[in-house]
């Protein structure tokens, strides 16, 4: 059981300590809908890995990546609400993804899996990708930690600061690109937000600073990656669907503490 689960509960600690202290981030910027975009339009980067011929991890990277890229610089035009526009680049992505997988007819494509996650089938490759992407975001993320949180509480007060607003923003939605890149096989496209989002709403109830509920979001992110590991062996549940209820039943639970305290 240990040799078959270990490189499963690595990848999930490995994402959790991604989401946690980024994830921080989308909920303080209320960002939610943008980490929705950019996971739907992941299947069209495993479309284009298999069109293609080339390494799904880097073809999932470079299709995140560059559709931040497209979202920033459509959402500095203000054209139409930015609401509507997520809404159109997200479906518009996952349907073109699957459209392109249709016509693939050499090719069996599990899109359950693509689709929910396969938590269990983390590969010694798929670890180098999750750890070392990680490490440049975290790297990222603490050099430019100080000018994010600046943005995050006030823009035009930031800017006054010093601080270019316009390419912090870039940057942290490439970062949560990148997140849902290297996260996305194995939690899969429809839940892999709510790895960005549950954690750190959770420990926001019990954070006294920014700092601290970045590290109690990763924290909470790695139990419930053990509790639906955990659950995923013992029922045969679906492993990343069972991480995600772990993580809700953990942000339940705080709710309710809460009220009663």
């Amino acid at each position: 059981m240990l040799e078959f689960m270990l490189p499963a509960f690595a990848a999930g600690i490995g994402i959790s300590m991604l989401a946690g202290p980024l994830g921080s981030f989308v909920v303080w910027r209320k960002m939610a809908y943008f980490g929705d975009t950019l996971s739907h339009a992941s299947l069209l980067g495993i479309a284009l890995g298999f069109l293609f011929n080339i390494n799904l991890n880097l073809a999932l990277m470079i299709c995140c990546l560059t559709l931040a890229v497209i979202l920033v610089s459509l959402q500095k035009q203000r054209v139409i609400a930015t609401d509507t526009l997520l809404g159109i680049l997200a479906h518009s992505a996952l349907s073109l993804g699957l459209v392109a997988i249709s016509f693939m007819d050499h090719i069996r494509i599990d899109l359950m899996a693509y689709l929910f996650g396969d938590l269990l089938a983390v590969s010694t490759e798929d670890l180098i990708w999750i750890y070392g992407g990680g490490a440049l975001v975290l790297g990222l993320l603490i050099v430019l930690w100080r000018p994010l949180l600046s943005m995050t509480i006030n823009e035009d007060l930031a800017q006054v600061e010093g601080v270019n607003v316009e390419l912090m923003r870039l940057l942290l939605m490439l970062m949560v690109g990148m997140v849902i890149a290297v996260a996305m096989k194995f939690v899969g496209a429809i839940i892999i937000t709510s790895l960005l989002i549950i954690p750190p709403a959770t420990a926001r109830r019990f954070s006294r600073s920014p700092e601290s509920m970045a590290v109690l979001a990763t924290v909470i992110g790695c139990i419930s990656v053990f509790l639906g590991l955990s659950m995923s062996w013992h029922y045969d549940t679906p492993a990343g669907p069972s991480v995600v209820v772990s993580a809700a039943f953990l942000f339940l639970l705080s709710q309710m503490k809460r009220s009663e305290a």
